[in-house]
This record gives structure tokens, C-alpha cells and sequence, in this order.
């Protein structure tokens, strides 16, 4: 049997993570390798030195190459940063059959009108499109409304877009180190798959990425995303802050960070200029969850994902600011992909951080068997996330 290999490739502002899988039909998923790469050429995920950072996407892939033995000449590539939004639209048509027969010609119409009637900004790009609820004559339709009868369907429909020129850069400078990019997700639908159970996804959950320059939260409901918004600030700025509030070096300041090792006068100078920030991210995100109305309301809580869901205060601080059940997130094998052997892998992902890279690969391998979640990069499609996501979530 034919063995298949997919390449994950997030790109941070500071690190790259590359994960490597194979598959067989009848077989497991086999994690190959994990790779971190410091980044360079990038500020709050945007590109804004291309040499810089071609320099380090090749870094990487060469540092993956040497431990699988192979090369990597296709990747599927992680979409981030702070341009990355989304909005919701709606449309309606008249039922075509005389009957009022809902056809698959019927839904194309509607999620084709709907994305005539998304109006944004020129200068972005539709990542996903992404069919939230149906209604036929008014009433609302669990899933797909196909060969139900009615006269009139509705639907709505979140767009996940990015700035254009951002994700044309980024796809260039991996192209330019020379590897393809087959498709790109955007990163928090990469990290979701591989961080979220179908039932936190169900019942609501928000999944919030804590990066070096940006802070990401995507909000979950009936088993698909609703929301997503990035905010200009992430990890770094309480690097920053720490180093101001202490007088100490930035590689000093990122220890005490992580570690919180100092003399008890400092300690508490230290955790106090890290809950002051960290209050100001959750204040942010609070702020967000009340625009979409779920401040307090999402049962399965909030997951942190990131380099900065490491600090260790993170969950008890959220618990009490948002008002809702907090962890960082663990690493959740989907079901078709090996999950009851993921103790025998000889290369396990032990952290949240790997997310987007994992979670890209198991996008990759999806994709090879459902074209229905592609992703084109030239041109935009008509993407439905139902299918995959209930196919490949435990």
C-alpha cells in the first residue's frame, strides 16, 4: 500500500514548526518528525523581511529533512497574523422545483448569493466559507436541508478572511525556499482539529492562541467556528513589560517568564506585572465574547493554545476574569488517525504548540480523501467544514 506524506508548515513571528506524517490505508497515522526552527523576517505574522525569512523557512526544512531521510517538496501552510477576521452574511432564494424539492443546485445558489452579498474589504482574501444554519421557510434545519420541501431557503455564513498581499507574500517565501504549498487552512481551524473534542466544539468553546506579537480566539458552536478575531498583542509584550517593571535583560525577563524563579521581593513584582497583562488580553476577549453575545456562555470554557498558555498562572486567571471554565490545551488525537496507538508512537507531540502544524497535517490527509474542505489558493471555493469536522474529530 501506497504510504502518504503530509507536511505541516506554521510560520510564527517567532518560530517555524514543521510536523511530518505518513499514512496508510489500514494503518495509523506515523508522526515522522517535529521540528522547531527559530523565525525571523516576521512581525505580528506579517512578512517584512522576505530574504530573512525564506532564509529560515529553508532552515527548517532542511533540519526535517535530515531526520526523515526524504524531501519535502509540498507543504500544507498555516494562515495567521493580525489581518486574519471573519463576518457572517446572509441570503435567500425561492425554492427552483415546482414541488419545493430542495436541490443540491438549490444550496450552490444560496451559498453562491451569499457570497455575492459579502461585502470586504478589497484588499482581503476568502480563506473559508463556511455554511452555518440553514432555514427553510423560517424555521431552522440541523445540517443540510437537501430533499427537504419548502419555498423559500435561507442561509448563513461566516467568511474567514486575511489580507491578500499577506498571504501571497507568505505563500512566496515558502515557495521560494522551495517547497510547494498544496492548500493553506487558516491557523485556528488547523489548532481546533487537533485541540478541541467534537463535544467542546457542540456544546461551545473558545480556543485562544497565545503568540509571541498576537493573541488569537475562535469561538465554537454546533460543531463549527463562529467567530474569529486576532488581537495586536501576545507573549512577547509581557517579555517586554517584565524586563521595563524589573530592569532586566529580555532573555532574562523571557526565563523568569516561563520559569518564575527569582527572590520572593521580585516574585511578587513579577506576578503582578504578569496578571496586569494577562488581565488586559482577557479583558480584550471578554470584549469579544459580549459582541457575539457569550460572555460567561460558552459551557465547555475557553483552551489556550500557544507559547504563552505555558505561564503558569494562565488558567486560574481566566477562570476568574471570564468567568468561565479554563485550561491549556492537550493534544487530542483525531479518531481515524491512530488515536488508540498515539502511545506507541516513537515521536508523540507533547504540547499545544504543535497544534497548527499537526493540525495542518491532519487537514492534508482529510483532503487527499474529501475534496469537499479544499481550500484554493487561486481561486475561492465553496468550502462546507460539516463534513471533515464530524468525519475526523473523536
Amino acid at each position: 500500500m501506497r504510504q502518504r506524506i503530509v507536511t505541516g508548515i506554521d510560520i510564527g513571528t517567532a518560530a517555524i514548526r514543521v510536523v511530518v506524517v505518513s499514512h496508510n490505508k489500514n494503518e495509523p497515522t506515523k508522526i515522522l518528525a517535529t521540528v522547531f526552527g527559530e523565525s525571523r523576517g516576521l512581525r505580528h505574522g506579517y512578512v517584512v523581511n522576505f530574504d530573512e525569512a525564506v532564509e529560515s523557512i529553508r532552515a527548517a526544512i532542511d533540519a526535517t529533512e535530515n531526520k526523515i531521510k526524504l524531501r519535502i517538496d509540498r507543504a500544507f501552510l498555516g494562515i495567521g497574523g493580525i489581518s486574519l477576521s471573519s463576518a457572517t452574511c446572509d441570503a435567500s432564494i425561492a425554492i427552483s422545483k415546482s414541488d419545493g424539492e430542495v436541490s443540491e443546485q438549490d444550496i450552490k445558489r444560496v451559498l453562491e448569493l451569499c457570497e455575492s452579498n459579502f461585502k470586504h474589504n478589497p484588499n482581503n482574501r476568502v480563506v473559508h466559507t463556511i455554511p452555518l444554519q440553514f432555514k427553510l421557510d423560517g424555521k431552522k434545519i440541523l445540517g443540510k436541508p437537501l430533499g427537504m420541501h419548502g419555498s423559500l431557503l435561507d442561509v448563513k455564513t461566516l467568511f474567514v478572511t486575511c489580507l491578500d498581499q499577506h498571504l501571497e507574500t507568505l505563500v512566496k517565501a515558502v515557495e521560494a525556499a522551495h517547497v510547494r504549498v498544496e492548500d493553506v487552512a487558516a491557523s485556528p481551524v488547523a489548532a481546533s482539529i487537533v485541540t478541541l473534542t467534537k463535544h467542546q466544539r457542540v456544546v461551545g468553546c473558545a480556543l485562544a492562541n497565545v503568540g509571541a506579537e498576537s493573541l488569537t480566539l475562535s469561538v465554537f458552536e454546533e460543531n463549527l467556528p463562529i467567530s474569529v478575531h486576532v488581537f495586536p498583542l501576545g507573549s512577547n509584550d509581557i517579555t517586554n513589560d517584565i524586563a521595563l517593571g524589573l530592569k532586566i535583560p529580555l532573555d532574562e525577563a523571557e526565563d523568569m517568564k516561563l520559569h518564575r524563579e527569582s527572590t520572593v521581593s521580585s516574585r511578587k513584582k513579577l506576578d503582578e506585572i504578569i496578571v496586569a497583562r494577562l488581565s488586559d488580553m482577557f479583558e480584550l476577549i471578554d470584549v469579544q465574547l459580549k459582541k457575539i453575545g457569550r460572555s460567561g456562555l460558552l459551557p465547555a470554557g475557553i483552551v489556550f493554545t500557544g507559547g504563552g498558555a505555558q505561564l503558569e498562572m494562565i488558567e486560574q486567571l481566566a477562570k476568574s476574569s471570564l468567568k468561565l471554565p479554563a485550561k491549556v490545551a492537550s493534544i487530542v488525537h483525531p479518531r481515524d488517525f491512530g488515536s488508540d496507538n498515539s502511545e506507541k508512537q516513537q515521536i508523540q507531540i507533547k504540547d499545544s504548540t504543535w497544534a497548527v502544524a499537526y493540525g495542518l497535517c491532519i487537514l492534508g490527509l482529510a483532503t487527499e480523501k474529501d475534496d469537499a474542505m479544499h481550500v484554493k489558493l487561486l481561486q475561492q471555493t465553496k468550502n462546507s467544514f460539516v463534513s471533515w469536522i464530524q468525519k475526523f474529530l473523536p
